[in-house]
């Protein structure tokens, strides 16, 4: 019978000595709790940036802040890192026994170029893991730290966007029956050749993920700092309401189209094992949040509307388009070669629609208009910008032909015009294109409409 709990508490959840003690409540709340992955420990005060940036600037003397506008040089950058760890230590009423020594070690490295950026970006992991672990042997709840060196959670040998390795599911499996607590550092793992490998940004979510798919865990919690997956936007629909189930397929459609709380591979791992996902607040702990499960009963027709802004789409016309073998591969292929990510590509007899995001073709499009008329001989070809996609999900919209037909007459009733109208090959999600300026009345007429079912 399963039994552990996997939890992953990203960092906001463990950003400060009130919120680490929040993570400490909710371990000891249930036996079942037994392995805890955790994130660096989000901001510090004094620039309100991310540990994690921080230390990606150590690394890169400067220039990774530099590049975001931030005048920060290597040496506050060093300050603000162990600062943050003297702070949550004296906070926290933890004695120094060696860790600030160590990390200040540890970030004087005399590696170069991506080993010392992955070296030192997986620091806020792998020490707050140590502070936490012992924080909480000090509150008498007994736990162990263990570093992925230790445990073998081995990664291909891409430092800066590493994959997890085959051998990683096994070695994994071995901690499986160990009686005290387990905290295991986020976000970075080790080469076949012994040096540290950061993960995507957000993987966090990875190690989680690959934890609670290796131990077979009972579920795998997600801790943020939201309450779960929101039927939409809460900042733009104030009375949007936290979707209690979902499956795995409506949370991948919604997170390719603005709902971007969790990383893809994540999600994969635990679904492949049967692990269930519940994203959870850690600031407000007895909220059951959203439970993502491989299959579910679906009790209504739309379970949330994504939006995605900024958008644009490049519209070709072309004789005999639709019936001309490889052309849509040709078309992409252009697409491909100037680094542009496509989201959708509609398409009829004699034209298709590629569409885009809009800071992705910016400074590439007047090359891409170029290769694509000398390679492609369109009839007619323009590009329409500040396109704003909305996307119905849901289980019960391949049931229910109304619910297109719905989204199309009270936009209608809204004088808003469809730019666009795309069905997924697997029918429980549509998306519209409208005019940018229309997004938030639109946005605001789906949901009334398809969710609350207001006529």
């Amino acid at each position: 019978m399963k039994k552990n709990i996997v939890c992953k508490f990203g960092g906001s959840s463990v950003e400060d000595a009130v919120q680490i003690e929040k993570v400490r409540k909710i371990v000891d709340d249930s036996p079942s709790r037994k392995y805890i992955v955790v994130s660096a420990p989000g901001r510090e005060k004094k620039y309100n940036i991310k540990i994690t940036d921080h230390l990606f600037n150590i690394a890169t003397s400067g220039k990774h802040l530099r590049t975001n506008r931030k005048k920060i040089g290597t040496k506050e950058s060093k300050d603000a890192v162990l600062n943050k760890f003297k702070s949550l230590m004296k906070d926290l009423k933890i004695p120094d026994n060696g860790l600030l020594e160590d990390l200040n070690k540890d970030l004087q490295s005399d590696l170069t170029g991506e080993k010392k950026i992955a070296f030192l970006a997986s620091r806020g992991e792998h020490y707050n893991a140590k502070l936490i672990a012992e924080y909480f042997n000090q509150k008498e709840m007994p736990t162990e730290a263990l570093m992925p060196e230790e445990i073998g959670l081995n990664v291909c040998d891409n430092i800066l966007s590493a994959k997890v390795d085959s051998s990683t599911k096994e070695n994994l499996a071995k901690i499986k029956n160990k009686k005290k607590k387990i905290i295991i550092p986020g976000y970075y793992g080790m080469t076949s050749s012994g040096d540290v490998a950061v993960l995507s940004r957000g993987g966090s979510d990875l190690t989680g993920g690959e934890l609670a798919a290796s131990l077979d865990a009972s579920v795998y919690e997600n801790w943020t700092d939201t309450d779960g997956i929101y039927e939409a936007d809460p900042r733009l629909i104030d009375e949007a309401d936290v979707v209690p189930r979902l499956t795995y397929k409506e949370i991948r459609l919604l997170s390719a189209k603005g709902f971007n709380v969790f990383h893809f591979d994540a999600m994969m791992n635990c679904k492949k094992q049967g692990v269930p996902i519940n994203i959870r607040n850690t600031n407000k702990s007895s909220a059951p949040g959203t439970l993502i499960l491989s299959e579910r009963v679906p009790e209504e027709d739309v379970v949330g509307i994504a939006r995605l802004d900024n958008m644009a789409f490049i519209y070709l016309e072309k004789d005999m388009l639709g019936e001309t073998v490889g052309f849509t591969k040709d078309l992409l292929t252009i697409f491909k070669k100037y680094e542009i990510n496509t989201y959708h590509y509609p398409t009829d007899k004699d034209d298709i629609s590629i569409i885009v995001n809009q800071d992705d073709i910016q400074g590439k499009i007047n090359d891409l208009r170029s290769e694509i008329e000398d390679c492609i001989e369109p009839d007619h070809m323009e590009v329409r910008y500040n396109i704003s996609i909305l996307s119905p999900v849901g289980l019960g919209i391949k049931d229910n032909p109304m619910v297109l037909a719905d989204a199309a007459t009270v936009l209608c009733e809204k004088n808003i015009n469809i730019e666009m109208l795309d069905q997924s090959p697997a029918q429980i999600c549509f998306h519209i294109g409208v005019q940018q300026t229309h997004a938030d009345s639109a946005y605001k007429a789906l949901y009334e409409r398809l969710i609350l079912k207001q006529n």
